[in-house]
């Protein structure tokens, strides 16, 4: 058997195979990190460390601010526009992917005061752009979050996705209704929610009273 059917053999046999090689298997989230959420000192100190570094300190404080708030998916936060946004009124509409449910949701002061300023200091119709005026895109705000994880010593690696959990989590710590945080985070099947309510430690909190 030639080496070019070998190879065809075997991968067949092993569909991972690249360039005749096995590539080492990805590590499994659990693996390399004790949560796939943040509390909430740990999204402040994540703010606050994207905010003390780089270029566009100001504009990578408020994505994560956004992104947080609306339990964005790093997809819709790169897509907001202007058009979007209603600062006088203090509204937010929420375009959600992966056929999830829009929303229309409230913008409070921090956020308000952090859109007009990104609103003076950028141009063009996204919310957060590059220097040029494009959309930003979903590899620098990765970028952004290891950096300002590594800087603000979380202890473990932050992704993007990460921001949408800490949202749902948070929402269910204060004890909001399921089915708001439901439609809320844009969850069409309320089994995608649960996982959050399952985690809330408030179910608990009655278990022992001293």
């Amino acid at each position: 058997m030639s080496n070019i059917s070998q190879l065809a053999t075997a991968r067949r046999a092993a569909p991972d195979i690249v360039n005749g090689k096995v590539p080492p298997k990805r590590r499994k989230n659990a693996d390399s990190r004790p949560r796939e959420y943040l509390i909430p000192d740990e999204i402040e100190r994540l703010m606050d460390a994207a905010g003390s570094v780089g270029r566009h300190r100001h504009r990578d404080r408020t994505l994560i601010l956004i992104a947080y708030r609306h339990g964005l998916r790093v997809s819709e936060l790169v897509s907001m526009r202007w058009d979007m946004v209603d600062l006088r009124q203090g509204l937010i509409h929420v375009s959600r992917l992966k056929n999830g449910q829009d929303a229309v949701h409230h913008l409070r002061g921090p956020e308000i005061r952090a859109l007009r300023r990104l609103q003076r200091e950028y141009t063009g119709p996204y919310l957060f752009t590059t220097e040029r005026g494009g959309p930003a895109t979903a590899a620098p705000v990765r970028k952004i979050l290891t950096r300002a994880g590594e800087r603000a010593k979380i202890g473990f690696g932050v992704h993007p996705h990460m921001l949408r959990h800490s949202t749902g989590y948070k929402l269910a710590n204060d004890g909001q209704d399921t089915r708001a945080i439901q439609h809320y985070m844009g969850h069409k099947n309320i089994q995608h929610t649960v996982r959050y309510t399952e985690l809330s430690p408030e179910r608990f909190k009655d278990f022992w009273k001293d």
